[in-house]
């Protein structure tokens, strides 16, 4: 017998076909209850656990929010919104997001996000989920509670999404992260 969990919100853009300026995105922001492979930016050097049940709680809060990216593709640029996120659900370990990225104003990132969708994986990268792509997301949080400052390993157990950003896997938390286009 498989268990199966699934946790889903979206917001539902009305259909206009041929939209010179949204492009559909999807992909995988982080895993849940799995701890990080790096230290995100601003864990003061340790590594994380989002919890499933702060994931869950703050499931809503990712709807609605930007997506962004650095030229170089190696941080978060929160002043460079290039789209944004219409849904987000929880699918065992994984959060899933989709939605849109600015396509007319930002043709690079799009064209970037498809190349990569074809560049071939190295051989150090072989525990990556997405074959092909190169390019991964991380989140961007607020209000975070840690379950103990003191621990090698933080536990997030209450966030706020406030956003979330494309980049280079090499440079992500977690590393099984990817986008697309859809």
């Amino acid at each position: 017998m498989m268990n199966i969990e699934l946790e889903s919100m979206a917001i539902q853009m009305p259909a206009f076909a041929g939209h010179p300026n949204r492009e559909t995105f999807r992909g995988v922001l982080t895993l849940v209850d799995v701890v990080s492979d790096k230290a995100p930016s601003g864990a003061r050097g340790h590594r994380v656990v989002l919890t499933r049940h702060a994931a869950e709680t703050a499931l809503a809060s990712l709807i609605g929010m930007a997506l962004d990216y650095s030229p170089s593709l190696d941080r978060h640029d929160a002043q460079r919104k290039v789209g944004v996120i219409t849904s987000a659900e929880i699918v065992g370990k994984k959060l899933e997001l989709g939605g849109y990225l600015f396509a007319k104003d930002f043709p690079e990132i799009v064209r970037e996000i498809e190349r990569s969708e074809n560049w071939p994986i190295s051989a150090s990268a072989g525990k990556y989920t997405r074959p092909g792509s190169c390019l991964g997301m991380s989140y961007e949080i607020a209000d975070a509670r840690i379950a103990d400052m003191k621990a090698k390993v933080w536990t997030l157990t209450k966030v706020t999404f406030t956003g979330a950003a494309i980049l280079r896997r090499d440079k992500a938390a977690y590393r099984d992260t990817w986008i697309e286009m859809a």
